[in-house]
């Protein structure tokens, strides 16, 4: 089989014969304008619709494309725009979140003013029992930091709880307004000794219970209840709330009713324990 030759043609003698074309064209359009005029009349009618359409093609492209430009920078301004607002955002909670820590201490500085005869650390709770009542809690303070069982913890304008177990960095807290606490009590006003004791299903009426108060005592409503000083565990004078609707037994020996504690236990973020146990040796020495 007879193999093909191939054929290759310099671009230099191409440029070379498009050149000499444009001036032929060129000289013959000057040289013979007249006659040229049907010719030209001819392409522009065929030349100027379709330079009309590419136009109109243009025109709609460049806007669309300016379109397009105009949203891509519209987004690109929101982007940045949400960027700055999540910024703020963050910025404002962060604030938020200072100013509430803020008015914390503010609150537990002034109850540690309110006992300053009592030394105290000052702790986070970190965790609880139950999402709607802080009964049973943890805090962010152990025996590290000097944290005991049995230490008593305050918060709001008194008594929260006691301390029932210590680990090395963190310990757990019993409320008052568990089920399971009996805080032996006094009423200020006339030095008469109660028990006050908790009850989950009065909280939601945000009252605990209170009873084993001598049935010919006259107390006031509204009373003021503190920590007993024959308290085996819970130190003296610590308030604990206020008397509600107090009633006689059916043997009018002793009376019982509410009490409306001095703290939320709602939402305990920041409390403070006191560094001190009470001395059961002491105790016993009192009672004698």
């Amino acid at each position: 089989m007879r193999k093909k030759t191939k054929i290759t043609i310099d671009p230099k003698y191409i440029l070379a014969v498009i050149v000499v074309f444009c001036l032929v064209v060129g000289v013959i359009s000057y040289r013979f304008d007249e006659k040229m005029t049907p010719v030209r009349s001819a392409v522009g009618g065929v030349i100027t619709p379709m330079q009309k359409g590419i136009n109109v093609i243009g025109s709609k492209m460049a806007e669309k494309i300016d379109y397009i430009t105009t949203m891509q920078k519209t987004v690109d301004q929101n982007k940045k725009l949400q960027k700055q607002l999540d910024e703020l955002s963050a910025e404002n909670k962060l604030l938020q979140q200072d100013k509430y820590e803020l008015e914390e201490f503010r609150k537990l500085y002034d109850l540690d003013e309110q006992y300053a005869g009592y030394s105290k650390v000052a702790a986070r709770v970190i965790s609880s029992d139950s999402d709607n009542w802080y009964n049973s809690f943890v805090i962010d303070k152990g025996s590290k930091d000097g944290i005991k069982v049995n230490m008593n913890v305050m918060a709001g304008d008194g008594l929260v709880g006691i301390v029932v177990k210590v680990n090395k960095s963190y310990s757990k807290v019993r409320a008052i307004i568990d089920d399971s606490s009996n805080v032996s009590g006094t009423i200020l006003k006339n030095s008469e000794n109660c028990i006050v004791s908790g009850n989950l299903n009065l909280m939601n009426e945000g009252l605990i219970e209170v009873s084993g108060i001598d049935g010919n005592a006259r107390i006031e409503e509204g009373a003021e209840v503190v920590t007993s000083q024959i308290s085996d565990k819970y130190l003296p004078g610590i308030l604990i709330g206020y008397i509600r609707d107090l009633k006689k037994d059916s043997s009018n020996v002793t009376q019982a009713g509410y009490l409306s504690p001095v703290v939320d236990f709602t939402g305990l973020k920041m409390v403070l324990v006191i560094t001190q146990v009470k001395d059961s040796a002491e105790l016993e020495e009192m009672l004698k």
